[in-house]
């Protein structure tokens, strides 16, 4: 018998749980609650056999006092003839009154559709006339839940009489419904607390995203300042009290050779940056730029002029004794021309050598080139490594001049 009982509980409660699933309740705790139902008691007692039943009905009123304990104030209502010897005869009357107070132990919250529970509790009932007998209800209990609408109630009590000889033990069962009204409403929680961020330097950048959160800057700078206004935050500025380009780390250069003036050995004149800023000191930057040499057409003949020119050529040659300079003459469309354009550089080379006193090996011979005049000779700087002869075979020599 037992062993049938808790099946049919674990089964009643795997269905609750199931059902749940599909069900919303107010809540795990019972809602204050007004109901009805009918009932059947047996005086005589006679479990397991049923003797005669008088039918009844209940006014009842349920409350939670915790999501597995609750409580209910019922009054009864009995159709019987019922009545104890003891009593006086002439009292009895066929209605009978009873009022109880229980208490519920369930066994699962009450946020479940089927919930079995167990009862115990006080009543006293009014069976003949100015005569009130108590007794203490026990037994068990199913519970139905529907979504906190409405409840289904089946009882079955055992109630024991506390004196015999007015009041017989009895069993009481009953089937009712009930309805909520005061159903449980979940308090709306309060809004969500928008906490502003803090920004210590108020530049209106949050610290969270502020570079520089003890100094206001804009947002372009992640909020840090930059006192030159170059675009290039102080905090990364090389140089943050004077505008300067990104790429320099904000320093300026004067002469825009890439070297910034702060390392810039030479800031108002270009050079590399592997030679501190400053130019180069090569043969092309001593001796600049030299002036070419022109003769007379179809003559190999210098004049005062020309020769006045490599003077001063020979002059810059002396003070650069490590320079070289290459001599360059046009033209070779016809043997003539390649022959004259010899005759050119070589008496330039040679003039400077015999009547200026330089040594032949400082000069690179260059005859019947492209691109120039051919009554032209010019003069250049040699270049770092640049080399060559300083002198050559006449192409031509039977077509030489003087």
């Amino acid at each position: 018998m037992i062993m049938k009982q808790l099946k049919l509980t674990f089964a009643l409660m795997l269905m609750s749980t199931l059902v749940m699933a599909q069900i919303e309740f107010d809540g795990p705790k019972k809602a204050s609650q007004i109901g009805f139902s009918g009932n059947l008691v047996d005086f005589s007692a006679s479990l397991p056999k049923v003797g005669k039943v008088d039918p009844g009905f209940s006014i009842m009123f349920w409350n939670g006092l915790t999501n597995h304990l609750d409580y209910s104030v019922r009054y009864n209502g009995l159709f019987s003839n019922y009545q104890k010897p003891a009593n006086d005869l002439n009292r009895f009357t066929d209605y009978k009154n009873e009022a109880e107070l229980s208490f519920h132990l369930k066994a699962l919250s009450d946020d479940h559709l089927f919930n079995p529970f167990l009862s115990a509790g006080v009543g006293l009932g009014n069976y003949a006339k100015s005569i009130f007998t108590p007794y203490a209800p026990v037994g068990l209990g199913l519970q139905v839940n529907l979504a906190s609408e409405g409840y289904i109630y089946l009882q079955g009590n055992y109630r024991f009489a506390f004196n015999e000889k007015r009041l017989d033990n009895n069993t009481f069962f009953s089937l009712g419904v009930a309805q909520p009204f005061g159903r449980r409403i979940a308090p709306t929680p309060p809004p969500p607390v928008v906490e502003i961020p803090k920004d210590t330097d108020n530049d209106g950048i949050p610290d969270y995203l502020d570079a520089c959160p003890n100094e206001a800057g804009p947002k372009e700078l992640n909020g840090c300042p930059d006192r030159d206004g170059d675009g290039v935050a102080d905090k990364d500025d090389a140089c943050p009290d004077q505008a300067g380009p990104k790429e320099l780390n904000g320093c300026p250069d004067r002469d825009g050779d890439g070297v910034p003036d702060k390392d810039d050995a030479c800031a108002d004149t270009p050079g590399p940056a592997y030679n501190k800023g400053c130019p180069e000191v090569t043969c092309a930057t001593t001796l600049g730029t030299l002036p070419g040499v022109s003769f007379v057409a179809n003559s190999n003949k210098l004049t005062n002029d020309a020769v006045a020119t490599l003077a001063s050529v020979a002059e810059k040659m002396r003070a650069n004794p490590n320079c070289k300079v290459v001599v360059t003459g046009y033209c070779a469309a016809t043997k003539k021309l390649q022959q004259l354009s010899w005759d050119h550089v070589n008496k330039v080379i040679t003039h400077m050598i015999e009547k200026e006193g330089i040594s032949g090996d400082r000069f690179i011979f260059s005859s019947g080139q492209d691109g120039g005049d051919c009554n032209t000779v010019d003069l250049r700087a040699a270049s770092e490594g640049e080399d060559g002869p300083n002198t050559v075979a006449p192409p031509h020599p039977q077509l030489r001049r003087n």
